[in-house]
């Protein structure tokens, strides 16, 4: 799939270059720092997946995400969803490893979508920010819904 996105950007670049060559340069230098500056974080990133799939066992993670883990599994992963902290990007190989060892995909997506809209961890900065009260209201909320898609995700799959 990243080779069609990366056909798909070089087609584009080309098109671009052809009307203006001087802003298509300044986009790919751009593009180029932005790389670089996320190298650390992607290679991060595959080495805690690396760390997880060595010292978590497939048996671990299919009685606790398991399908015949049922509820469990969705509390689960909204509940390591909602604390885990870093960037979305690395929420993805991590679900990954979790569905290559056995994990009912409802809550590998409760887990995702824990992740990105749950923010246990940065509660208190956000309530510091919005008020305790709209803090409480939309992680709530958020949890809630992670939980919902889940079971729609386990209702189409």
């Amino acid at each position: 799939m990243g080779i069609i996105y990366l056909v798909i950007i070089a087609i584009a670049y080309l098109i671009l270059a052809r009307s203006s060559a001087e802003k298509t340069r300044r986009s790919l230098e751009i593009s180029w720092k932005s790389l670089v500056k996320m190298i650390p974080l992607l290679l991060a990133i595959f080495a805690l997946v690396g760390l997880f799939e060595q010292f978590v066992s497939p048996e671990w993670i299919e009685s606790r995400f398991g399908a015949d883990a049922g509820l469990m599994a969705l509390l689960t992963g909204a509940g390591l969803g909602s604390i885990a902290i870093g960037p979305p990007l690395a929420a993805f190989p991590l679900a990954g490893t979790l569905l290559d060892n056995g994990a009912w995909p409802s809550a590998v997506a409760t887990f995702i979508v824990a992740w990105i809209s749950v923010g246990i961890v940065t509660l208190p900065f956000e309530a510091e920010v919005f008020g305790l009260r709209f803090t409480l209201l939309r992680n709530g909320l958020a949890f809630v819904s992670a939980l919902l898609i889940g079971l729609c995700i386990g209702i189409v799959l």
